[in-house]
């Protein structure tokens, strides 16, 4: 089938691009920290990486579904190498100041965020629904792949060639990636009668996602509490590595404990893209999330390396599966020509309060819960995440572990949002609307390739 045979050529090559990038990433890591000893100016690009996608979501979107999202997709993958290119110039003429990186952090930003609803609403056109969940699962094993190979080359390539050999070799998979692109057909959306009914001035044409979204209450509902969930979730993650090396007094074993959390996230998206149709999805994204409040609440109280390690790969494999399938739902129940404004819009929800995370997270972390351990009062709390140092951060964990269940137990005691895919009507493609032959529209029954 010559559509998915574009979408697997387009997803390797992607991945390829990323654990480019993630090389990248680490390496500069590696030499920031190396000359100012510091990891808050690595927090801060971070937060400059994030801070488009906060921000710029209507219009990204816009652009996703009025241009050809092939170009949409080379743009940013160009956009993202020009930052790399300026940063390598900076190194290698001896040049180089952090502002440097922040400033490359947000130009980035703002090609990945131009990038990312493209990337996501063009699945639909080269993926038949039926294999779309495969296809997702598929995508999402890119980060945590990446996560799991990417410092591991990175490591090796900085002892070998340094920060700008690095970026080199960053650059070399981002000309396969761009290559390849610019080889293959992305066909066009029809056009959607629910898109023509939000369309009109440019004004309606930016807000068209969230008028879609606001006119499907249990959807948007759904999407307010993912991104919750995600507030939750985001800083308590975060504190991994002064939690394990706490728990576990060693470096060694905290890294090897981290390396479980890819492993866990690449299993849980590859058993996605293993099953190829998930029958009930809202099920199995409901008792995804229920499984993650259950291993954060445990996480907070486990000592043992082992269980440590179980508890991870555990609480990691939901995270991706629960992100493939509800992906697959957006494209089953989005007209595709309105997709990237609502991929758009749910990934600026989805981020826009990630920085809040972090910055609570540290604060009630350094001033409030692990100064408060063995002080008045903790004996009584002693006995479920102890009185040694990261308990504090254990006892985050246990009450973010129990805000995610009681969230998605008050979410899940909903009908319209446990029936969601089932009763959410599909739409209509416009019968005046030319559809290319390699374009397959929702209600085909296509037969997969031999």
């Amino acid at each position: 089938m010559p559509s998915l045979r574009t979408f697997y050529a387009l997803l390797a090559t992607q991945v390829i691009s990323l654990i480019g990038s993630r090389m990248t990433g680490v390496a500069i890591g590696i030499q920031i920290f190396q000359d100012t000893g510091q990891s808050s100016p690595l927090l801060l690009a971070a937060f400059f990486a994030e801070l488009p996608g906060m921000a710029g979501g209507s219009l990204t979107g816009l652009l996703a579904d009025r241009w050809d999202r092939r170009r949409v997709i080379m743009l940013g993958d160009a956009g993202q190498a020009l930052g790399t290119c300026l940063l390598l110039a900076s190194f290698a003429g001896g040049v180089f100041e952090l502002w440097h990186l922040y400033a490359v952090m947000l130009l980035q930003g703002i090609f990945a965020t131009i990038q990312s609803p493209a990337s996501q609403a063009s699945i639909t056109m080269l993926v038949p629904e039926n294999h779309r969940d495969r296809a997702n699962g598929l995508s999402e094993m890119g980060f945590p792949l990446a996560g799991v190979v990417a410092p591991l080359l990175a490591g090796t390539l900085y002892a070998l060639v340094g920060v700008t050999g690095v970026m080199v070799v960053d650059l070399l998979t981002f000309l396969v990636a761009f290559t390849v692109v610019a080889r293959i057909t992305i066909p066009r959306p029809a056009a959607s009668e629910d898109a023509e009914a939000l369309g009109g001035s440019l004004w309606r044409d930016l807000s068209g996602g969230w008028r879609y979204l606001a006119g499907r209450h249990a959807l948007l509902i759904m999407v307010l509490y993912l991104s919750f969930v995600f507030f939750l979730l985001n800083g308590p993650l975060e504190l991994a590595i002064p939690y394990l090396i706490s728990r576990t007094g060693s470096e060694s074993t905290a890294g090897a404990l981290m390396s479980l959390m890819s492993l866990g996230a690449l299993a849980g998206a590859g058993a996605v893209a293993v099953a190829g149709r998930v029958g009930d999805r809202m099920r199995v994204i409901l008792l995804g999330y229920l499984m993650v409040g259950v291993m954060l609440v445990a996480y907070g109280m486990a000592y043992h390396p082992v269980a440590l390690g179980v508890i991870l790969f555990v609480l990691f494999f939901p995270l991706p599966l629960a992100g493939a399938l509800f992906t697959s739902l957006l494209q089953a129940k989005t007209p595709p020509d309105l997709q990237g404004r609502v991929f758009a819009l749910t990934g600026q929800f989805f981020t826009l309060t990630t920085p809040f995370s972090f910055v609570l997270t540290g604060w009630l972390v350094d001033r409030v819960l692990e100064p408060a351990v063995g002080g008045p009062g903790w004996s009584h709390i002693a006995p479920l995440v102890g009185s040694e140092a990261g308990a504090g951060m254990g006892l985050l964990l246990v009450l973010t572990g129990a805000l995610v269940l009681a969230a998605t137990l008050l979410i899940a005691a909903n009908p319209a949002i446990r029936h969601l895919e089932r009763d959410l009507p599909g739409y209509q493609v416009g019968a005046e609307a030319a559809t290319p032959p390699d374009v397959l529209v929702p209600g085909e029954t296509i037969q997969p390739a031999g």
